[in-house]
């Protein structure tokens, strides 16, 4: 059977847009817009980048570049994984913190029903899916007391496994279910997505017998929502996580050049980066469909922890990064859009656009005496979406404002997956333009170590006494 996403003229009319009009002197002015030659002095700077880029991914070393060919037949084996489990099961529970929580989030809100978990036809026969992405006390006793642990499976998710907040949720949820099922059913209610060759985790389910799934070693968490980190629980859900890889495969191909003005991952990353550098550090991502708010979130840890760095590569102090903000239209008109159209000019806006909704919803009819209400009638929430977002946008750019958007002609597994990889490839393009390591997270680590130290993890006593050598704090400063 021939897939959709096997025909060119579809997946032409799948195609994400990004338009960056916006970005642009003729459309904001001169004072902070950029020209054609601005993008223009950069292209011999994105050849190099390109060049770098692809000699990396040829080396290894850009896992995700590699994900939606490689990761083809692992997608398969998953699909017949959960398809053969669709009826043993009532809850998925995704154990994982950031990289490992985000991408599940943002695949189920965008992909599924809004009330996927309380809709039984939505989920047809599938599971209902819960991420606890936090060690709160009592958001995580609550879901095990509700859940039927004879019918639930955990899929536990760390690459190193040592995570310790990932790790505290597994102990406490296999002692439950060991308690509640006994010894033997740990196998059955847990699945493990490490590395495969070294951590905890892999140790752990080999000696209990859990089925296991490998994260690459050269894909790191922020990066890794293609593979078994976000495909399972996707697959569990009824996501067509072949056509999520099959969306990156054509950005990738979409995205194999050098030229900035025909590479919309490189040119989104050249004018972020140029508006950075001219005291716009502020990025916002503002989709105008709830089905997308969690991209958001996504996007702000990619930014986030792949841009924000001390160091250049030659170890040189910089203190870089742009900072992400996250939005939604049209909620957010009515909290932050007074500021981005009032405050400094030190923001660029992004909006998410789509041209064809999943579901059309009129507007009633009603008070046709009262004209400040009436007129709404007839129209459809589409529309008002929709208007809503090109208005703040015109206003926006009327205010010298810069913004761009990024048009989902809908939205599905394919165009998901243009979206992740087209963000992945300008976060390590933009990584070259700031000549830094978009790929490690060093100013995490210390917060980890201080913790580790404190709980009593072997090899970090050290960290312990310099957490307890902290400065006491001034107790008049405490009101």
């Amino acid at each position: 059977m021939t897939k959709r996403y096997e025909d060119a003229s579809w997946k032409e009319s799948m195609r994400i847009k990004l338009d960056v009009n916006n970005m642009f002197a003729e459309n904001v002015g001169e004072e902070h817009g950029y020209t054609k030659a601005d993008v223009d002095a950069m292209q011999e700077k994105a050849k190099a980048v390109h060049k770098s880029i692809k000699a990396a991914k040829e080396a290894g070393n850009l896992g995700f570049m590699e994900l939606p060919e490689s990761h083809k037949e692992i997608a398969k084996e998953i699909k017949e994984f959960a398809d053969a489990n669709k009826g043993k099961y009532d809850n998925f529970v995704v154990l994982g913190i950031g990289g490992s929580a985000l991408g599940n989030i943002a695949l189920q809100t965008a992909l599924n029903h809004p009330y996927y978990n309380l809709n039984d036809e939505a989920r047809n026969g599938y599971p209902r899916l819960f991420v606890p992405d936090n060690v709160d006390p009592t958001r995580l006793k609550g879901l095990l007391e509700t859940l039927d642990l004879s019918r639930t499976v955990f899929n536990v998710i760390s690459k190193s496994g040592g995570t310790a907040e990932t790790m505290s949720q597994f102990l406490t949820a296999r002692a439950k279910v060991v308690e509640e099922l006994g010894e033997d059913a740990v196998a059955d209610h847990f699945i493990a997505t490490t590395s495969e060759h070294s951590g905890n985790l892999i140790k752990i389910a080999k000696e209990e017998g859990m089925k296991t799934y490998y994260i690459p070693e050269n894909v790191g968490g922020r990066f890794s929502v293609l593979t078994p980190v976000g495909l399972i629980s996707a697959a569990f859900t009824g996501i067509d996580i072949e056509e999520l890889l099959a969306g990156a495969a054509y950005m990738d191909q979409i995205c194999d050049t050098d030229e900035l003005w025909s590479n919309p991952a490189y040119l989104n990353a050249a004018l972020q980066y140029l508006a950075d550098q001219d005291g716009k550090p502020m990025s916002v991502m503002m989709p105008y469909a709830h089905d997308l708010k969690d991209v958001a979130d996504w996007y702000r840890q990619l930014w986030a922890e792949s841009l924000g760095k001390k160091v250049n590569r030659a170890g040189e102090v910089i203190n870089v990064g742009p900072t992400p903000v996250k939005a939604l239209g049209a909620t957010d008109q009515h909290s932050q859009v007074q500021l981005y159209m009032e405050g400094p000019f030190d923001k660029v806006v992004t909006f998410i656009e789509v041209e064809k909704y999943k579901e059309t919803l009129e507007i009633a009819d009603g008070y046709e005496d009262i004209s400040g209400v009436s007129y709404l009638g007839g129209h459809t929430f589409n529309e008002l979406l929709t208007v809503e977002k090109q208005a703040t946008e015109l206003a926006l750019t009327e205010n010298n404002r810069l913004n761009c958007t990024v048009t989902f002609p809908e939205v599905n597994a394919f165009t998901i997956g243009q979206f992740f990889y087209m963000y992945e490839l300008a976060t390590a393009f933009a990584g070259e333009l700031y000549d830094i390591d978009a790929f490690n997270q060093p100013g995490v680590e210390l917060g980890k170590q201080y913790a580790y130290g404190v709980l009593g993890r072997e090899g970090f006593a050290e960290k312990k006494e310099e957490f307890d050598a902290r400065p006491a704090k001034n107790s008049d400063l405490i009101l």
